[in-house]
């Protein structure tokens, strides 16, 4: 059996969650292969709004297997507190869900550390969250982490050495801690950790290896977006893990071969959240109008998300080294009243044009536009492809062109029914 993968192919907040939590019905496993806390995945349905951080979207189908897989790095606080809410909504989160003994937590100081060294780049601030996650992964690369597993037995003297040295630098950048302040940080995250300790604790490539051989069909989910990956994205503009395909094989333990279907979803415009290279960003009233309608505010922080038409640049970009085989658009209803959308096909850079992402995407990339007709139709109410206008399928059709890719779902709202399937899926 394979495994399947579905990921976001732009700066993140595609609308991973909405989809997985589509997909699930078609699969027995739902594993989360990297990334952070920092990650926000909105599920709607039944009149009801979930926002999962670390915990898997499947976890909404009580008959599937959940996994959070060793390349993901968690905070057991922020854990504890995602599941209780979970829980306290009816959901038996012990039953679903089950944890890689190798993932790496992130310690109090991370997060300390992540807002002191954030403050301390000023304007040319990455962005960042300030959940901790680029710390801990600084600490995983360095061999300095501190895994799940280490938690079992007799991990104080690691934690006790990771604290000094965390607070340590700390004292060299100026931002010493109120020693009151940590112990109290510090009671809430050791009581996470004996939290942790009630889930199912596993191996997560002997686990996955073996569904895959009993012929469970398994779909890994992604955090983020392509562009934020560490080696591929808009560095140094990036998230600390990598988001692409491949991120699913290191972080699961599964081999190459054992991948299938790559699906990759795209809003029908860009957005972005932090700082970083943007080439279609709009400033105007249109990229107002685009985040107002769209609700682009980020699920986990609130922060406002800046808006620009599809890139298909990058988009193509992202396919190609996701190998992508199955495009998912969402969002299509927030273009509904526009009377003309533009889609981004090349890069002028200087006097030369390209359909290639430049080693540096900055202020000199002028996007290439090609305007399309809106289609002037509320989307949101259509239940059939065939009531599509023909200016959306028309729309539809050039990105299919462009990208070798077929669309095989479009979204038309946020609620889980507000989906239509065009092609076989799972």
């Amino acid at each position: 059996m394979k495994l399947d993968i579905l990921l976001g192919l732009q700066w993140g907040d595609e609308g991973k969650g909405k989809v997985v939590d589509i997909l699930t019905p078609h699969y027995d496993v739902i594993a989360r292969f990297q990334g952070g806390p920092n990650a926000g995945h909105t599920l709607e349905f039944e009149g009801h709004k979930f926002v999962l951080r670390s915990i898997p979207s499947g976890i909404f189908r009580d008959d599937s297997v959940n996994i959070i897989g060793n390349g993901v790095v968690l905070d057991p606080v922020l854990f504890m507190e995602e599941a209780s809410d979970l829980e306290k909504s009816g959901i038996d989160l012990h039953k679903v869900l089950k944890i890689s003994n190798k993932v790496h937590l992130i310690l109090p100081t991370h997060r300390l550390l992540d807002a002191a060294l954030e403050k301390s780049k000023g304007s040319s601030k990455i962005g960042t969250t300030g959940k901790g996650i680029g710390p801990t992964y600084t600490d995983k690369i360095s061999r300095n982490g501190l895994r799940l597993g280490d938690t079992i037995s007799g991990f104080e003297k690691s934690y006790k050495e990771a604290l000094k040295r965390h607070l340590d630098r700390l004292e060299e950048i100026g931002e010493p801690v109120d020693p009151k302040v940590l112990e109290d940080m510090e009671k809430k995250w050791l009581g996470a950790i004996e939290y942790l300790k009630t889930f199912s604790i596993i191996d997560t490539a002997y686990e996955v290896n073996g569904l895959l051989d009993k012929g469970k069909k398994v779909l890994c989910e992604g955090a983020q977006g392509t562009m934020l990956d560490v080696d591929f994205g808009s560095y140094p503009f990036v998230t600390s893990s990598n988001t692409i395909a491949a991120g699913a094989c290191s972080g699961l333990g599964v081999a190459p071969n054992r991948v299938g279907d790559v699906y990759g979803i795209f809003k029908a415009y860009c957005t972005r959240v932090g700082s970083g290279p943007f080439p279609t960003e709009l400033f105007d009233e249109t990229g107002k109008k685009i985040r107002d309608i769209g609700h682009e505010y980020g699920a986990v922080t609130g922060r406002e998300r800046r808006c620009g038409w599809l890139d298909l640049v990058a988009l193509r970009y992202a396919i190609m080294i996701n190998g992508v085989t199955k495009l998912i658009m969402m969002k299509s209803d927030v273009l509904d009243t526009f009377d003309e959308i533009k889609v981004c096909n090349s890069y002028r850079i200087g006097s030369q044009i390209t359909d290639e992402v430049p080693f540096v995407m900055d202020e000199k990339i002028e996007p290439v536009y090609e305007t399309f007709p809106g289609w002037k139709t509320d989307l949101s109410k259509i239940t059939d492809p065939g009531q599509f206008p023909e200016a959306f399928k028309q729309y539809i059709k050039f990105i299919e062109k462009e990208t070798g890719v077929p669309v095989v779902i479009i979204s038309t709202g946020p609620d889980r029914a507000q989906t239509i399937v065009l092609s076989e899926i799972g």
